[in-house]
């Protein structure tokens, strides 16, 4: 038995920053480790069957991957400090619709901003890379190796359709929901009031790791965006940090109520993310039917891959083709069986709100096949 729990992340990591802040806010005793420890060679690779992060080892050796399966492992025992799924359906469907649209929907912007901007970005990033995945190794040899890292990067910006020409509208998108973010958190401390949700931890992922803390996107949320940076500064503070907020407590709004600024976010999610959902369903639909994978069969099969193809869809007066990650229904399901588990008057109160904000169809794409995580990774049910 370890003495406290331990979450193998980096820093740089868009999905390490989900499981991080939530323990961070939970006053969880932790130790934050790099999977350059020998440990995780020795025991976490072998047991999870990849090379992957986060990862939390619990202190009777569990082990927990992926950042959502780290959350429910504390939500499921009731020992939260502050529960990240609401108990009311509103800010509960948004909840888990913003969890998504951060670790998916933001991926295009941050992978853009991390990786086509080297002027501001390049030096940082490969100190970055090569202190966390290699500080065993001399400084001028891990810059090497960091470099040989960041082409893979590179080319996988370009999986979720990140290119020179979708690379103006990206930008356009991506100042228009910055903006849209830091107008909600002018008025509230988080997005559903005076705590944090599944769906703030979900939005940290890319908002932090890549957008908040690269050189380049950070001058800009510096400059233009300085609520959303405070929203980024209190989701790191195991206190509520709401100096700016006298008299909040952590408490969501009362009433189920949606604020007009998360309206215009989910309307963002609608315009900007709800086409690529569709797509990506309707490919996996036709791949599903083609293909008639095994109950219980990884996704992407051994060979550790996570996608079966590419969608193409209409995004902004332009087509773009993006990989197909079954994860993503994964994430999907998880809104879908949320809303499925309502009763009517909480249904007919959503039905309301999505077809206000023009995201109906969040709950009816639905995919023919579940996915499911078993044993650390995605499987077809």
């Amino acid at each position: 038995m370890t003495d406290k729990f331990k979450l193998y992340t980096w820093s740089v990591s868009l999905y390490s920053g989900k499981a991080r802040a939530y323990l961070i806010k939970q006053h969880i005793d932790f130790d934050d480790i790099s999977p350059a420890d020998p440990h995780y060679d020795s025991h976490i690779r072998p047991a999870i069957g990849r090379w992957i992060i986060p990862v939390m080892q619990t202190p009777d050796n569990e082990i927990v991957q992926d950042g959502t399966d780290i959350i429910d492992w504390f939500e499921s025992r009731n020992t939260a400090r502050l529960p990240a799924y609401p108990d009311t359906p509103r800010h509960l469907i948004t909840a888990l619709i913003m969890e998504m649209f951060g670790g998916e929907g933001l991926l295009r912007p941050a992978m853009h901003y991390r990786w086509n901007f080297d002027a501001d970005n390049l030096e940082f990033i490969l100190q970055q890379f090569g202190l966390f995945a290699l500080p065993q190794v001399a400084p001028e040899e891990r810059r090497d190796m960091a470099l040989h890292a960041a082409g893979r990067m590179r080319k996988a910006a370009l999986a979720f359709g990140v290119t020179e020409e979708s690379a103006p509208q990206i930008e356009t998108a991506y100042e228009e929901t910055m903006a849209e973010f830091n107008a909600h958190f002018a008025s509230h401390p988080y997005l559903l009031g005076g705590a944090p949700t599944i769906g703030d931890y979900g939005l940290f992922a890319a908002l932090y790791a890549h957008l908040g803390r690269d050189p380049h996107p950070l001058r800009m949320m510096q400059e233009r965006a300085q609520m959303l940076l405070r929203w980024t500064e209190r989701m790191r503070n195991p206190t509520s940090d709401m100096v700016e907020f006298l008299g909040h407590d952590e408490k969501l709004l009362a009433d189920d109520t949606i604020p007009d600024t998360l309206k215009v976010l989910l309307r963002r999610v609608a315009s900007d993310y709800l086409p690529e959902i569709e797509a990506m369903i309707a490919m996996s639909n036709e791949w599903l039917a083609d293909n008639a994978p095994q109950k219980n069969e990884i996704v992407g099969g051994e060979s550790l891959g996570r996608g079966i193809g590419t969608c193409e869809f209409n995004w902004r007066d332009q087509k773009l083709r993006a990989v197909v990650m079954p994860y993503r229904i994964f994430m999907l399901q998880r809104i879908q069986d949320a809303y499925d588990g309502l009763g009517a008057d909480g249904q007919k109160a959503v039905d309301a709100l999505l077809a206000e904000t023009g995201l109906a169809a969040i709950v009816t794409t639905r995919a023919t096949r579940r996915v499911e995580r078993q044993n650390h990774r995605e499987v077809w049910v």
